[in-house]
């Protein structure tokens, strides 16, 4: 018998005795292979990781997808806050303002980036969407009593220190964003009005870029206290006060007979009305039979007295 039949003769019976038996894998990588993929798939989607880091964590914790989440979750939170200390000096004067307006309550913050394509990244605006929301829930906490006008600022180090729905601190969330998208970032301010049932809250953000309904978002926003109006129609008055507003950047309200001062008008009332500019804006309220009591005004990246 040829020494070549011998070698294939138990190279078959080896193939045979191998039909049916289990695949085995020495190397470490292949542990993930006999593992459903669906499990992959599904982690990857629930939060936004890369396969790599997906595999190893499921691997880690031999395909358990709860423990494998938690995980990855701690190891961004670790590496964001890494990078947040090793970008904290560059400069971030790019970013969003987002508003949101509610039953008798509204919130408007700034959020900043470095880059203007950072502002456009799903992940970013979801950070300005979280900060926007925490901060309503803070006022309505605190205010929970409150009858009367509530018009409150916080700076950035008092945003950072308020939680988000899951417990989490805004600092933490922001550091977490940082870590994935490689850019500095701030929660610069943020401002929380309160008004009774008889006043109403206008609203304008330029440039919507988030396709939202619940939190708008753009580099300029304006929230306008004001009574009285017509029936249906304080909704449009509220947004074209708000649109002047941002484009005219008043600084201080003025009264209802001011005289206009010329190009450099600085108070509200006896601006030239922007949607209107055969009257101020006092001349337009007037004949919407409404006062406008209070606003703020958001620029994105614009100096503050205190910097």
């Amino acid at each position: 018998m040829s020494l070549a039949f011998l070698f294939r003769s138990v190279t078959r019976e080896a193939v045979k005795a191998s039909i049916g038996q289990p695949v085995r894998c020495l190397h470490s990588g292949c542990q993930l292979l006999a593992a459903d993929k669906a499990l992959l798939m599904k982690l990857r989607k629930n939060t936004g990781y890369t396969f790599i880091n997906c595999k190893k964590a499921l691997e880690k914790f031999e395909n358990d997808i709860a423990q494998a989440e938690a995980w990855l979750h701690e190891q961004a939170q670790k590496e964001g806050w890494s990078k947040a200390s090793k970008l904290e000096g560059r400069r971030a004067k790019e970013g969003l303002i987002g508003l949101f307006v509610g039953n008798q309550t509204a919130a408007m913050v700034e959020v900043n980036c470095e880059t203007d394509f950072v502002a456009r990244n799903e992940k970013f605006q979801q950070l300005v969407k979280d900060v926007t929301l925490a901060t309503l829930t803070h006022h309505q906490n605190k205010n929970q009593s409150q009858t009367g006008y509530v018009k409150s600022f916080l700076s950035g180090d008092e945003l950072s220190k308020l939680s988000m729905k899951e417990g989490s601190s805004l600092a933490d969330h922001l550091a977490l964003t940082i870590g994935r998208l490689g850019e500095n970032m701030a929660l610069r301010r943020a401002v929380i009005l309160g008004v009774p049932s008889e006043w109403h809250i206008g609203s304008y953000v330029h440039g919507n870029i988030s396709g939202q309904t619940e939190v708008v978002m753009g580099r300029y926003g304006a929230l306008v206290i004001f009574q009285g109006g017509k029936d249906g129609e304080r909704d449009t008055l509220g947004r074209k006060l708000g649109q002047h507003i941002v484009g005219e950047a008043p600084l201080s309200l003025g009264n209802m007979d001011d005289l206009p001062c010329g190009e450099s008008e600085t108070r509200l009332l006896p601006q030239t009305f922007l949607a209107d500019p055969s009257r101020t804006v006092a001349q337009f309220l007037k004949g919407q039979e409404a006062r406008v009591l209070d606003f703020v005004r958001f620029q994105c990246g614009e100096t503050l007295e205190k910097e």
